[in-house]
């Protein structure tokens, strides 16, 4: 091994030293190229009062947009007809568990199709609710009339949904019904994802997600860029759920506006606090919000208290006597980690935290390119974080920790052989850096979480535990890939998951991709 310099220097190629322990410390890794058939949908409940204020609000709505004229009372018809049509719908469970699996996936994707249809709907009429109930109006407005405070409590008690589904509701009708009424919309970026909405093509929760990812327009991204970003995240809405959406959509903001890096790390720093709740019964409630960084670090402490009651994996050099301790004890995970937690407040940062945890002090991992580290232009990575931090927290971090790069050559870390079966935990620290993750598309477990898996079996295949031929898994997926006779193939850089021949009988390609915004970064600037 060899030792870096000093840890805020631009790093040796091949350097490669051990990550230190050090309290809320950070090991910097830098990571360098190499030279060298019709279903008719479910039923849902038919609430007449409601579609008399949705046929008299659309009806409004439309005929002051000049869309297309016509009566309360053929909107009223419509939506009527709509109801009597779902209730015709069997809701029996036995009749759909005679179908065979195709037909049901089938029936679920038009469900979607039927939910996407009535929010359209429900959306623009909480939007003119929620013109109508303009807080300029005082108590003349439509809510407050009712009896409601706020439009989204008339939305909520009146649909009988969650507050949270409100919120959106009237957010995005909003927008809707700002982009199909007024000259000059105020978000005309925002273009695509009203079309979706009114053609009933996306939900609601996903027009949200988009809308709050993007943010609003600077001096540095203009509405044109985030207008090319929207309709991109329109088309990928397809295929992704809210929440993950919502990330690409963060993911989308910050390659487009890299000068807003630190002020997005900014806002959100300022936006961590810690409440104690005294309850009636004499209990205390901690409500914890914590900026990544400091999630990054609390994060890490709760994975290793709780990681071998969840089932987690266990590698080369764990103490084996502490896992097999915390899985065999009688408390909760919740009450295991609350308890660890108290302990650590208890003892503080002078305390043998060894004995409770079974290892040292936290330590987080920042994964930056050597090229962004040396001009100090760009952004790093918090490992199993997913928003970017600016170049001063690498470099802050950075100038406390150890610097570890890593070689990449092509896409692969260079790497050892059949020496050793499992992968040690420099191999894992590789590959964590790397995948960002599970590979598995959809899957958002963090390396924490997962476990290294030979894609040439170390027995049946006598592959090598060589980084290239390792990939991360989490527990479920790992179990899947062994349980179910899925097989993984390697070309150059990238993964492809084959499934078994009674899940596709032509075994199609899956492509798996990476999870490490760093790696995504390196392939940027091999690509410039």
């Amino acid at each position: 091994m060899t030792t870096t310099g000093a840890p805020c220097a631009a790093p040796a190629v091949l350097a490669v030293t051990p990550v230190l322990a050090v309290p809320a410390v950070t090991a910097v890794f830098a990571v360098t190229p190499s030279p060298a058939h019709a279903v008719a949908p479910l039923p849902v409940p038919a609430l007449p009062a409601v579609s008399v204020l949705a046929a008299a609000t659309l009806h409004g709505l439309r005929s002051a947009a000049g869309i297309f004229a016509t009566t309360s009372a053929t909107i009223a018809a419509d939506i009527a007809a709509a109801i009597a049509a779902i209730t015709r719908v069997s809701a029996t469970a036995a009749d759909y568990r005679a179908m065979d699996d195709a037909t049901l996936l089938e029936l679920n994707r038009l469900a979607s199709v039927e939910r996407q249809l009535v929010e359209s709907h429900a959306l623009v009429i909480a939007g003119e609710i929620a013109y109508r109930s303009a807080p300029a109006l005082g108590h003349s407005g439509l809510a407050q009339r009712n009896g409601y405070r706020t439009p989204e409590e008339l939305v909520r008690v009146s649909t009988r949904s969650t507050a949270r589904d409100a919120f959106a509701a009237v957010r995005v009708g909003l927008l809707a019904r700002d982009a199909q009424l007024e000259p000059a919309p105020t978000r005309p970026w925002l273009g695509a994802v009203t079309r979706a909405l009114t053609e009933g093509s996306m939900p609601i929760a996903s027009a949200d997600a988009i809308q709050s990812g993007l943010g609003e327009p600077t001096e540095s991204l203009p509405d044109s860029l985030l207008a090319e970003a929207t309709e991109q995240l329109v088309i990928e809405a397809a295929t992704l759920d809210p929440d993950r959406l919502f990330r690409r959509a963060r993911q989308l903001r910050d390659e487009l506006d890299e000068l807003g890096v630190a002020d997005r790390e900014q806002v959100r720093r300022d936006r961590r606090s810690l409440r104690l709740i005294r309850q009636p019964d004499g209990m205390g409630r901690l409500t914890w919000l914590l900026d990544p960084e400091s999630a990054a670090v609390a994060a890490e402490l709760y994975d290793r208290a709780t990681s071998p009651r969840r089932g987690g994996p266990r590698f080369q050099g764990e103490d084996e006597t502490t896992a097999e301790r915390i899985l065999g004890d009688a408390r909760t995970t919740a009450q295991l980690a609350s308890d660890v937690f108290l302990e650590l407040l208890r003892q503080g940062s002078a305390g043998d935290d060894t004995q409770l945890l079974g290892s040292g002090a936290p330590s987080v991992r920042v994964l930056v390119t050597a090229a962004a580290l040396r001009s100090g232009i760009g952004h790093g990575w918090l490992e199993g974080q997913s928003d970017p931090v600016s170049m001063e927290t690498v470099q802050r971090l950075g100038c406390a920790g150890i610097v570890m790069p890593l070689l990449f050559d092509s896409g692969q870390p260079l790497d050892v052989g059949r020496s050793e079966r499992l992968f040690t935990y420099r191999q894992r620290i590789t590959l964590a850096a790397r995948d960002g993750g599970c590979r598995i598309a959809g899957c958002d477990r963090p390396p924490s979480w997962t476990e290294a898996h030979h894609v040439k079996h170390w027995v049946r295949d006598g592959g090598a535990t060589d980084v290239a031929d390792g990939i991360l898994l989490c527990r479920h997926h790992h179990q899947m890939l062994h349980n179910n006779h899925w097989e993984i193939r390697r070309r150059g850089a990238q993964y492809w998951l084959i499934p078994p021949p009674d899940i596709d009988p032509d075994q199609t390609p899956i492509f798996m991709p990476a999870k490490s915004g760093v790696m995504r970064d390196l392939e940027r600037e091999r690509a410039s």
